[in-house]
């Protein structure tokens, strides 16, 4: 499999998703459902199969971030400049309604449009990469084109 970029706050937050299923949920699914044993009966035991699916889903969601920790690439954008590159925090201005959006270009993995993060293969990211402030960028998307000015480019 190949390895795929992750800025150190992803990687962090996957750690610490993962120390949080193992050292806790884990744990306490068991405990549930030794608990829901207790009650006799398992074919109709309601507690006992909702709390055996919810130990499926954790196990497969811990076996998940392993393998994705394992294959990330980790990059420190504190250690770059220059050009908009992987890492980079973007201040963009749209060139038609003058309103300012920042977003910082991450892996797929940690991306969030929400909060700013913004997935490397997205269109918008794959506009800006090489580009630098003062440039300005076409993005085509599903909603139609749109026009940026870069005005601001950071690693942090």
């Amino acid at each position: 499999m190949e390895k795929f970029p992750m800025t150190p706050r992803g990687l962090t937050a996957l750690q610490k998703e993962l120390k949080q299923l193992k050292s806790v949920e884990r744990p306490a699914i068991i405990r549930a459902i030794a608990e829901a044993r207790e009650h006799g009966d398992l074919s109709e035991n309601a507690e006992y199969h909702s709390a055996r699916e919810k130990q499926s889903f954790i196990e497969g969601r811990i076996k998940e971030l392993e393998g994705l920790i394992s294959l990330a690439d980790v990059i420190d954008p504190a250690k770059m400049s220059g050009s908009i590159k992987f890492g980079a925090t973007v201040t963009l201005i749209d060139e038609d309604t003058e309103e300012e959006k920042t977003y910082q270009i991450v892996g797929e993995q940690e991306a969030d449009i929400e909060n700013g993060l913004l997935n490397i293969k997205s269109p918008l990211a794959r506009a800006l990469i090489g580009k630098e402030e003062g440039d300005s960028v076409e993005v085509r998307t599903p909603g139609g084109t749109r026009d940026y000015e870069v005005a601001k480019v950071d690693y942090k």
